[in-house]
């Protein structure tokens, strides 16, 4: 699996500043890479994260996973198995509009994860949710198939890929 180099956001919010939308700054790193990129698909997710698993068991192509788990902070989307397996198979980075757990385990799979913050509580598996939306999380819209830039500096979604 190979790792593409992502730009730097600072770097193209300057260069496109009529093509990206920023993201407020509401989410931490845990993953190993803090720098991702990738064509965006999205979920969005009551308590329960079986759609999250089934998306990361799925081929990632170097995508990211948009989860709107609606900004919930009493419970985990996503934690180290399922960083594992997102490695594994090839994602880019996760990006979670709620918490994680398993943070240590989360550090050390080579790819972008950004979440609210961490929760030891696990979610619920009852097979709820909705895939490919169009989600409004952190003053953003992001559609499926949009591009989505992230580092230490934030979060940009474009409609394009940028370079």
């Amino acid at each position: 699996m190979t790792k593409q180099k992502s730009p730097a956001t600072t770097d193209l919010s300057d260069a496109h500043p009529d093509l990206v939308r920023h993201a407020e700054s509401i989410f931490a790193d845990y993953g190993g890479r803090l720098a991702f990129s990738g064509p965006v698909e999205t979920l969005r997710v009551p308590d329960d994260n079986s759609l999250v698993r089934e998306a990361v068991e799925g081929e990632g192509r170097d995508r990211v996973l948009v989860v709107d788990g609606g900004g919930e902070l009493t419970y985990a989307l996503f934690g180290g198995n399922l960083g594992k397996l997102a490695e594994k198979n090839g994602w880019a980075g996760v990006v979670i509009h709620g918490c994680v757990r398993d943070t240590a385990e989360l550090a050390e799979c080579e790819i972008g994860i950004k979440a609210l913050a961490a929760h030891p509580k696990r979610s619920e598996k009852r097979g709820l949710g909705e895939k490919n939306v169009v989600l409004r999380l952190a003053g953003l819209t992001i559609a499926p198939g949009e591009w989505l830039y992230a580092d230490e500096d934030g979060i940009i979604v474009s409609a394009e890929k940028l370079d």
